[in-house]
């Protein structure tokens, strides 16, 4: 399958990916491990929710920790670039059959909730209430030095349908994409990176049971900080935590470190990728079976990597037709 081409006059102007809301079984344990432990700022803890941000983040929160019964996914969020946009949005969505509402947010202006045509819940707004600049604020860094929200990566069962929807239709532009077979012209997305703001990704679509939420990945100021996380991390009560990495990814070229919460929520630790603004910027393709792809040093990932994922509140994931099997790690 080519690689579909971003639409570079879209129904409405997506700026880049904002923040998500998962559901948390318990918010002693999420005040430690993503305050005390990983360094988020708590902006505001209501009792039944925590609002989080990154040091450079100017907005109330790009992670609401909410309490639930059990591990969901919320919402995963996307910033506008004016207000006239949301009722682009909603147009566009609803003349593509999707349910749409307006609906009121804490810390946030007009706000509109769509289920996309894949089942993804997805929130759009254009104003959040603003904070003060903490990137200087060396005092106050703690933990993993979290800086901002930098994406979303999500399981999908039909990576050619959403890849082309995402590009074609909302105007995400794809930088990287791996192929099923590479040999093969017709071959199918086993996975794509596709973004809005100039970065590699915004959003990423990887072969498996979906919709689900793979990770978010935030980002970090440098590889050492992650090293010192895990020095860190390593001597906590959280040790337990670690998934996968350190290590460099073959795509985007970012250093890397993956963690699970107690719920099962998995977040990437994430710096170094690269500039992608031009509108004519080439994707880079990579063979599923190229190791280097996962990790440039040519370790494999687990395959917890490639198997767990986070459902969606009330969205029901549905099997891959996609049998392609990527290279795992030996248990």
């Amino acid at each position: 399958m080519a690689v579909p081409k971003a639409n570079l006059s879209p129904p409405f102007n997506i700026i880049r990916a904002s923040h998500a809301e998962w559901g948390v079984t318990d918010l002693d344990y999420a005040r430690d491990f993503y305050i005390d432990l990983l360094g988020y700022v708590c902006e505001d803890d209501t009792g039944d929710a925590l609002y989080l941000r990154g040091m450079e983040e100017r907005n109330h929160h790009s992670l609401i920790l909410t309490k639930a019964d059990e591990p969901v996914v919320y919402r995963i969020a996307f910033k506008v670039a004016c207000e006239a946009d949301l009722d682009r949005a909603e147009a566009f969505y609803g003349s593509a059959g999707c349910r749409t509402a307006f609906v009121e947010r804490y810390a946030q202006g007009r706000t509109l909730h769509v289920e996309d045509p894949y089942g993804i819940p997805l929130e759009f707004y254009h104003e959040m209430e603003r904070r003060e600049l903490l990137l200087q604020a060396y005092s106050r860094y703690r933990g993993a030095h979290i800086q901002r929200i930098d994406h979303f990566n999500l399981f999908s069962h039909d990576v050619n349908g959403m890849t082309a929807f995402y590009a074609e239709s909302l105007g995400f532009r794809p930088t990287e994409v791996t192929v099923a077979d590479i040999g093969d012209e017709d071959s199918d997305l086993w996975a794509t990176w596709l973004h809005r703001r100039g970065g590699v990704h915004d959003i990423a679509f990887t072969n498996g049971i979906g919709p689900r939420l793979h990770h978010i990945g935030v980002y970090v100021p440098t590889a050492m900080d992650i090293i010192h996380f895990c020095d860190r991390l390593a001597s906590s009560e959280h040790r337990d935590a670690f998934e996968r990495g350190p290590g460099r990814h073959g795509i985007s070229n970012a250093f890397f470190l993956y963690l699970f919460d107690r719920d099962g929520h998995r977040i990437e630790l994430f710096t170094g990728d690269y500039v992608t603004v031009d509108p004519d910027h080439p994707a880079r393709i990579w063979d599923l079976k190229d190791t280097r792809r996962q990790t440039l040093w040519g370790q494999a990932a687990p395959r917890s990597w490639f198997e767990h994922g986070t459902r969606f509140n009330e969205v029901d994931p549905v099997p891959s037709q996609l049998e392609a099997a990527p290279v795992i790690a030996p248990e």
